[in-house]
């Protein structure tokens, strides 16, 4: 059912909520919103394209041996379950909503009026389907929807503690908080200590780090910044940062974050960008590892994906921690548990001779228009990624989820 024309400018607004404890994203590329239902796309998306899936689920798409499906919550907007690639994803009997009231129209956890949850369960768990090269990284995981946030940034930092002890007692091996809190929390926070007994009870914890990264500054986030959380930075198409993503010491890998594909409300899929994305997609390769590996704990899979993770330096880097999630190497370098990660020197990379574009001799007429044609276009898209960046900032000031009252 299409929307009506109010509703898609408040969706569009939303497409960052995960920053403050509101989802962080980036303005999709192209027209700069996303209308639902949509179409659905036809190619495999780049982030896809760069795995070998046959690889990948080679053991496992997302089940135990002995059948079980990994539980994923995904703590955002809510997931919608009309879209035929989440309908079997979900389990509808879990999982909650923490804003509707009595005389609210819209409730529960698989309604979704802005889209910002329904795109972070399609990275983790969308089922394949005809007509789409899109698909979930771990397609035989169940999401448990909490739906905690809208397109007001009505979410706070209590609500997003009642929301990860509720995917908890739901039996969440994985939790995705795509979403956190810019403002300073009191140490031993109501947010902190949820985080801690989540841990406590062997879940994994990944959350993404925020989109405030083009002004520069080094700053921490919650809940990625907290102990025990894989933080998750976005990264392009080169395994470079992405311009938005936001920088720090607490960052523990990054993930593609930009123009990334994934399912909208209704049906079909969308381009969109942020730190939101690139941590469903490192929750993804944690599902996996928790259906291969049950017996590991939670430290030693995100030890496991931190030490896998392609480099660029030997050590920590405050852009891309680790380096940027390999998800095959993650399942394939598996044969025993990492308790925790170690520096390692990045592989060589292959020497090339420079070469100087204004200086192609003896080129036809229609070799130069063609190379010329090239700059061109390489100009546009580094304008292209310059100007998402900038949307991605706009979008996640709007919408920053505010830390109501003080936090014990």
């Amino acid at each position: 059912m299409a929307k009506t024309k109010a509703a898609l400018t408040l969706a569009a607004l939303l497409t960052t909520v995960c920053a403050s404890v509101a989802p962080a994203q980036a303005a999709p590329s192209g027209s700069g919103e996303c209308t639902y239902p949509a179409k659905p796309i036809k190619g495999t998306p780049w982030a896809l394209q760069r795995v070998l899936l046959d690889r990948l689920w080679e053991h496992t798409r997302g089940r135990t041996a002995d059948g079980r499906p990994v539980r994923v919550a995904v703590i955002d907007t809510g997931v919608d379950v009309v879209n035929p690639q989440l309908t079997d994803a979900v389990d509808p009997k879990s999982g909650a909503d923490l804003l509707s009231g009595p005389s609210d129209q819209l409730k529960g956890p698989t309604v979704d009026p802005v889209g910002h949850g329904t795109k972070v369960a399609g990275i983790v768990a969308a089922r394949p389907r005809p007509g789409t090269g899109f698909v979930g990284l771990a397609p035989e995981s169940v999401v448990i929807p909490i739906r905690q946030n809208d397109e007001r940034g009505t979410g706070t930092s209590h609500t997003l503690a009642l929301a990860i002890r509720k995917a908890v007692q739901d039996g969440a091996d994985v939790i995705n908080v795509s979403q956190d809190t810019a403002q300073p929390l009191l140490p031993d926070s109501d947010l902190e200590r949820a985080v801690k007994e989540a841990l406590a009870r062997d879940v994994v914890v990944i959350a993404s780090a925020g989109n405030d990264g083009l002004d520069g500054n080094v700053k921490k986030t919650y809940p990625a910044a907290y102990e025990g959380v894989l933080a998750v930075a976005a990264s392009d198409r080169n395994n470079e940062r992405a311009p938005f993503s936001q920088p720090g010491d607490f960052i523990g890998v990054a993930a593609p974050g930009v123009e990334m594909v994934s399912t909208v409300p209704g049906g079909g899929q969308c381009v969109d960008n942020g730190t939101s994305f690139s941590a469903p997609y490192v929750a993804g390769v944690a599902a996996l590892l928790r259906a291969k590996h049950p017996d590991w704990k939670q430290h030693q899979i995100v030890a496991q994906i931190e030490q896998t993770a392609e480099r660029t330096s030997e050590d920590r880097d405050r852009y891309v921690g680790w380096g940027v999630v390999d998800p095959v190497r993650a399942l394939a370098e598996d044969s025993r548990p990492v308790d925790a990660v170690h520096p390692q020197r990045p592989p060589a990379r292959e020497a090339r001779t420079p070469t100087v574009p204004g200086l192609a001799a003896g080129e036809s007429r229609q070799e130069r228009e063609e190379r010329i044609a090239t700059y061109a276009v390489g100009g546009a898209g580094v304008l292209v990624a310059v100007i998402a960046g900038v949307g991605v900032v706009a979008r996640d000031r709007r919408e920053r989820v505010r830390a109501r009252g003080p936090v014990s």
